[in-house]
C-alpha cells in the first residue's frame, strides 16, 4: 500500500512508521466513510480495531496504576482507571495528536462536526492503539501511550476528576441549602450510536455548571464537576442562600 501525504503526516505526529499501512488506514476510517464510499479499499471501518485497542489500553492503565500505587486499595484504583479511560479522557489524547484532522469520515458526519465529536475521537484513538499493537507490538504501544496517560493522571488527581462529582455536589448543596441540584439535558448531537449530550445543573433558578459527554450520565458528571469548581471559586451556596 502506497503511503499518502495524509498517512505520512500522521505517522510523523505519532512518531511511528507502520509496517502495514492498511492497519493505520483502517484505524482512521469511520463507518460513515465506508457507508458513503462503497468500493473504496476493502470496506473496513475502525470498529474492530477499536475493540482491540480498548482492551489494550485497559491493560496498560491497570498495570500502570497497580505498579505506581502499591498501597492504594482496589476501590480507588478502579476510580482512577475509570477516569483515565472514559470517553472524554481518550478523546483528549486523540486531540493532542490531532487525530480529528486525519480521520476519513463521511460528508454528512463532516457537516455535523464529526471530526471534533468526543465519541468519534475516543473510538478512533482506541483504534489507532489497536493498529499500533498489531503492527508494532505491546512495547511500542506502551512507549507511545504511557507518557500522555501519566500526564493525564497528574491532572486527574490534581483536579479530583476521579471523585464522584455528582454525589459530592449533592452532599454540599443539601448540607448548606437543603435542596437537590437539578440536572437538565439541554442538547444532543450526532447519530444514535454516537450521540453527545449536553447537560446543565442548576441550584434553584441559577445555572452553576454544564458538561458534555457520550452519555447523559457522563455529561451530568462533567456538569457536576464544573459546578464544584464554580462553587469553590465563588462560594455560591452561601452567596445564593438569600436568593433561594
Amino acid at each position: 500500500m502506497n503511503k499518502s501525504d495524509n498517512t505520512a503526516a500522521f505517522e510523523a505526529i505519532l512518531g511511528i512508521e507502520f509496517h502495514d499501512l492498511s492497519l493505520l488506514t483502517q484505524a482512521l476510517t469511520h463507518r460513515s466513510f465506508v457507508n458513503e464510499n462503497e468500493g473504496d479499499g476493502d470496506g473496513s471501518d475502525n470498529e474492530r480495531l477499536e475493540f482491540l485497542g480498548d482492551a489494550v489500553i485497559d491493560l496498560i492503565v491497570a498495570d500502570m496504576l497497580f505498579r505506581k500505587y502499591p498501597h492504594v486499595d482496589e476501590g480507588e484504583l478502579t476510580q482512577l482507571r475509570a477516569a483515565l479511560v472514559k470517553t472524554e479522557s481518550l478523546a483528549h489524547l486523540g486531540r493532542n495528536c490531532r487525530l480529528g484532522e486525519f480521520l476519513r469520515i463521511g460528508h454528512g458526519e463532516e457537516l455535523t462536526g464529526g471530526r471534533g465529536r468526543l465519541t468519534i475521537l475516543c473510538r478512533a484513538f482506541e483504534a489507532v492503539i489497536g493498529a499500533i499493537y498489531l503492527d508494532q507490538g505491546m512495547d511500542s504501544v506502551v512507549d507511545f501511550v504511557l507518557p500522555p496517560l501519566l500526564a493525564l493522571l497528574d491532572d486527574i488527581i490534581k483536579e479530583g476528576a476521579h471523585i464522584d462529582a455528582r454525589s459530592e455536589l449533592q452532599e454540599r448543596i443539601q448540607a448548606r441549602l437543603n435542596i437537590t441540584p437539578d440536572y437538565r439535558v439541554t442538547g444532543a448531537e450526532g447519530p444514535e450510536h454516537e450521540k453527545e449530550f449536553r447537560v446543565e445543573v442548576a441550584i434553584g433558578d441559577r445555572l452553576i455548571g454544564s458538561g458534555i459527554g457520550g452519555s447523559k450520565r457522563a455529561a451530568a458528571r462533567e456538569a457536576a464537576r464544573a459546578a464544584l469548581k464554580q462553587l469553590e471559586a465563588e462560594g455560591l451556596p452561601d452567596a445564593m442562600s438569600e436568593d433561594l
